[in-house]
């Protein structure tokens, strides 16, 4: 990745989501820079929050919202492109891979179960057909500053913290707009980080057993929990930052 531009028909969206418990509390939160009509570069942040919620439903809902907040804004939003960044594999995959087999069977998986978040999935899909979203997939927790901003805002709604949101131009925003824009850096220091992960001293060892989170302190508990199980998940974490990206991953693709 490099420099993102801001051309004159361009949106550019971050997004995240965040659920305390899966279900449980929960809280989205949205970075969305774009132009006026006389060129201005202005920022607008979203969030929200629900009392019972998945985490999976929060990255939906904030990409909705994200794409929600320009209608009535442009006169002709279809001429528009939105730059969609999110750290939602659900998100993404569910859009560009899953979506069309799940209208075509009825809003049924392959599995014969009926698709969960249904109605935010319905909500998305109408929006994708009627504008023109360009979806980019970005690694959660790892210093891009629009992502750790969004990361912010939704788990200060899950929380039910008193959440300050601006609206305004680029200049007044507390965050430069070149460091939400350049992500070049970020992506050169993750490159450096998994060359060197595989040997790096563990800060826990992260496991799904049977829906279940669980965080070791060493491999042989780990190993112990799940050993000869069948749709177990796990994995090393490097610091208290990776494990909580490792879990959230894992609870986002079990809800």
């Amino acid at each position: 990745m490099t420099t993102l531009q801001i051309g004159d028909a361009d949106i550019i969206v971050f997004t995240d989501g965040s659920s305390r418990g899966n279900p449980g509390p929960g809280g989205y939160g949205v970075v969305t820079i774009y132009k006026d009509s006389t060129g201005v570069v202005l920022i607008d942040e979203l969030g929200g929050r629900e009392d019972v919620t998945t985490n999976n439903r929060m990255e939906l809902k904030a990409v909705i919202e994200g794409i929600k907040n320009f209608e009535g804004y442009y006169a002709k939003l279809e001429d528009y492109t939105y730059h969609i960044y999110l750290d939602s594999s659900y998100v993404l995959n569910g859009l560009t891979k899953w979506v069309k087999g799940w209208k075509r069977n009825g809003w049924v998986t392959g599995a014969k179960e009926e698709v969960k978040n249904q109605d935010l999935w319905k909500e998305l899909d109408a929006l994708q057909t009627q504008y023109n979203l360009k979806l980019v997939h970005i690694k959660g927790h790892a210093g891009i500053t629009g992502n750790e901003r969004c990361d912010e805002i939704a788990t200060d709604f899950a929380d039910n913290k008193k959440v300050d949101l601006y609206t305004g131009t680029a200049t007044n925003y507390s965050i430069s707009l070149l460091d939400i824009l350049n992500i070049r850096a970020t992506a050169e220091a993750l490159s450096k980080k998994k060359k060197s992960s595989s040997s790096a001293k563990a800060y826990s060892y992260v496991s799904l057993v049977e829906g279940k989170i669980y965080t070791d302190s060493d491999w042989k508990t780990c190993e112990a929990r799940v050993k000869g199980k069948s749709g177990v998940r796990f994995k090393k974490s490097l610091s208290a930052e990776d494990e909580k990206t490792i879990v959230k991953d894992f609870l986002s693709n079990n809800s």
